[in-house]
């Protein structure tokens, strides 16, 4: 069982922020929603869980995704707000985002329809698009790190690091169904960089126009010897086009996010357009 800092709704996280509610979090970080006094609204706090407080590894991945955040700017990439790397729980205070996560929509209701998923697409095209050209690799694109928001908001920057440093990186880095072959295998299959992000957004993708992941989750890094499961009919096969070509198993075969995008758009503009019964919106 992950320590955490047994915290209630009603405490005191730090000086000006109250815990209101409990959102889990993952193997280094507890995440709890709460009220930020100084801008006065609700906040995500996202703090190193008590064992992790004294880890020199996580520590510096705590500066790392400080530095990444204070440095980014993007409509569909999380803003921080403040930081405290001194505090007794050290912390971000990070923007609230009102909606699921992409993992837990495909969770409820299985495949995401196309008119919900193409501009999600779009978004995650138009943030890794930013990000590698200020020289950023993600490294952990994958649903449960997408808010569905307006725009759809990419969060946990807790891997990302410079393009050239990880293209040095020789151990693998990841969430294993979400890995491109080159962060399983780094030097054996190619280096880690921005088109590791593109066959993350690949397999997202996927698993969201799909219901389904496209690899089997055993065994480990199925990714390395397998070709995709098949998509169901209901995807159009343009969109099937773009999905299999960012799941492509080697680096310098996949497309950039700026073309994945323009192959994108027409798609969603293509889409039916809603009426509203009774009334029509031209002029006479």
């Amino acid at each position: 069982m992950r320590n955490s800092w047994n915290l209630t709704g009603g405490d005191q996280i730090a000086p000006g922020l109250t815990a209101v509610t409990d959102l889990g979090g993952g193997t280094m970080y507890e995440v709890w929603l709460a009220f930020d006094e100084r801008i006065h609204t609700l906040v995500v706090v996202k703090m190193l869980r008590p064992e992790h407080v004294d880890v020199p590894s996580s520590r510096e991945g705590f500066r790392r995704e400080v530095e990444m955040l204070d440095r980014l700017e993007h409509p569909s990439i999380v803003r921080m707000f403040s930081f405290d790397d001194d505090s007794e729980r050290p912390h971000l205070v990070l923007e609230y985002i009102d909606g699921p996560t992409l993992s837990a929509l495909i969770g409820n209701h299985g495949a995401v329809p196309m008119h919900q998923l193409l501009p999600v697409a779009l978004e995650l095209c138009s943030a890794l698009h930013y990000l590698h050209a200020e020289g950023v690799c993600h490294l952990d694109l994958k649903p449960s790190n997408i808010i569905m928001g307006a725009p759809a908001k990419l969060v946990d920057l807790s891997l990302a690091m410079e393009t050239k440093v990880a293209a040095e990186v020789d151990y693998p880095i990841g969430s294993d169904e979400y890995m491109a072959p080159e962060q399983c295998a780094p030097g054996e299959r190619g280096q880690m960089g921005a088109a590791s992000d593109v066959w993350a957004l690949g397999a997202t993708l996927f698993r969201a126009a799909a219901g389904y992941r496209a690899f089997d989750r055993e065994p480990q890094w199925a990714q390395l010897n397998d070709a995709p499961h098949a998509l169901p009919s209901s995807v159009p096969t343009a969109m099937a086009s773009i999905i299999f070509d960012c799941l492509t198993s080697k680096p310098d075969d996949r497309p950039a996010p700026a073309e994945i995008f323009d192959r994108v758009e027409p798609l969603m503009t293509a889409l039916p357009k809603a009426w509203l019964s009774g009334f029509s919106l031209s002029r006479r």
